[in-house]
């Protein structure tokens, strides 16, 4: 069994005039959610052998707030392939997960984390939570897939099953679209 939770990093400030998208740090609604993300991460008892993330500043301080909240921190493997990318090539960086590390958190953009998301879930009908990511994986949210493979090289399309998917507006609703 395997298990990979993603995170998408959370609000950046697109008022701040950096010259590159990959220097766009968080707001402060961005940072207040994943300081809740971390958090209800904690309270959920979330473990991780590994994490591997984007190394883009909203993700490094999506990261960095998200750990306070939590009360520990893992370090990093940054993976540049993460930045920005496509379903595929995050599929990629799955499949070259250690098989030493049970439980995953990869931390990335949108929208290959949502597209991996769906790619990874069948869609079958009755599960309600994945029909939720298919119309939105807002900034901030975590996802968890449960695998039933016994090497990080077996995963593939339809073979997961979503059992989580949380939104920081489901823990606070001040955090949902419309809010400043």
């Amino acid at each position: 069994m395997k298990r990979l939770t993603l995170l998408r990093h959370a609000k950046s400030d697109w008022d701040d005039p950096v010259a590159r998208d990959f220097d766009r740090p968080l707001n402060r609604r961005g940072e207040k959610a994943a300081m809740l993300m971390g958090q209800f991460a904690a309270q959920r008892k979330m473990q991780f052998d590994l994490l591997v993330a984007s190394p883009a500043v909203r993700v490094m301080q999506t990261l960095e707030t998200f750990f306070a909240g939590y009360g520990q921190t893992l370090d990093a493997r940054w993976d540049r392939r993460i930045y920005l990318a496509s379903a595929p090539t995050l599929f990629d960086v799955v499949r070259d997960l250690p098989d030493s590390a049970d439980s995953a958190l990869l931390a990335g953009h949108n929208p290959g984390l949502e597209e991996l998301i769906l790619d990874l879930v069948p869609d079958d009908g009755v599960n309600p939570l994945r029909e939720d990511v298919e119309v939105k994986f807002p900034t901030a949210s975590i996802a968890v897939l449960d695998f039933a493979i016994d090497r990080w090289g077996q995963a593939g399309e339809k073979c997961a099953t979503l059992s989580s998917f949380t939104r920081p507006r489901d823990l606070d609703p001040a955090l949902g679209p419309g809010t400043r």
